[in-house]
């Protein structure tokens, strides 16, 4: 199996759209009608939650009008709020079939199938023109991609002169290894954190200019719906992290709090 492959299979669920779909009811909304904002407890995948999506957004330039590729889209959390609070057209592309599903079927429930859309499909052969987007955003999906420069190359391909990428990266800051398994990977085989220099010197490879970079506060790390003990809310993180989700939590907790690992902000423009 490729990497790509096992990374999907380590994030699908045949019965996730159900379970979330469920939990929706069992939260007291009607499914058919949905306010974006009601699924940010279970579809903002990336620790800081939706609060650090607007961070993102805000430091991307995401405003009305402008057109933004989501990179490991997920369920589509940010695709649909960089597209209800900015204004933002959006297409979100992942690599498991189950979330692209999820996705669509969310957005469509929440209204915003006109602006926002998703594909199934690989980060290192995005299937999109030369110059298509403005923006491209990528949130806690390096850690699965090895290979950082064919990442950074083909999101310079698909931006138009001038495009900014932002990033969004739980990334190594440190010296040590974390305990698996984390919310991205059981085990070290489809596990690839690196360095901000790194990320750097591949976006530099490709073309871009590094604008900021910024270590971020640990405080994301308190994700709620995870924490150990006593039984979490209907609506969460633990829907799509399955069983083992505070074990996740922790390991990544503790590579934290030990100075391995910290989610890191970075915006680069395309020269």
């Amino acid at each position: 199996m490729t990497i790509e492959g096992a990374v999907a299979d380590h994030y699908g669920s045949p019965e996730l759209e159900k379970r979330i779909l469920d939990a929706i009811r069992d939260s007291g909304y009607d499914p058919e009608d949905l306010d974006p904002d009601t699924l940010h407890p279970v579809d903002q995948f990336h620790l800081g939650g939706s609060q650090a999506t607007r961070d993102l957004a805000v430091a991307a330039g995401i405003t009305r009008g402008r057109s933004v590729l989501d990179i490991g889209s997920g369920i589509g959390g940010p695709a649909r709020l960089f597209a209800h609070h900015y204004g933002a057209t959006v297409v979100g592309i992942d690599l498991t079939p189950e979330f692209v599903q999820a996705a669509t079927s969310l957005t469509a429930r929440t209204g915003l199938a006109e602006s926002v859309a998703f594909v199934e499909g690989s980060a290192l052969a995005l299937p999109f023109a030369d110059d298509e987007f403005d923006i491209a955003t990528v949130l806690h999906v390096g850690m699965n991609i090895a290979d950082k420069g064919a990442l950074a190359a083909q999101v310079a391909r698909v931006l138009r002169p001038g495009g900014i990428l932002a990033v969004y990266d739980i990334m190594e800051v440190g010296e040590g290894e974390p305990a698996y398994p984390l919310p991205w990977a059981a085990s070290v085989d489809i596990s690839f954190p690196a360095a901000p220099d790194a990320y750097r010197d591949a976006l530099e490879a490709a073309g871009f200019s590094v604008e900021l970079t910024r270590k971020l506060r640990q405080e994301g790390t308190d994700v709620a719906s995870m924490r150990p003990g006593g039984a979490p809310p209907p609506l969460g993180l633990h829907l799509v992290l399955g069983p083992d989700g505070p074990v996740r939590m922790k390991n990544l907790r503790d590579a934290m709090v030990t100075g391995i690992l910290a989610p890191v902000q970075m915006i680069a423009r395309l020269e």
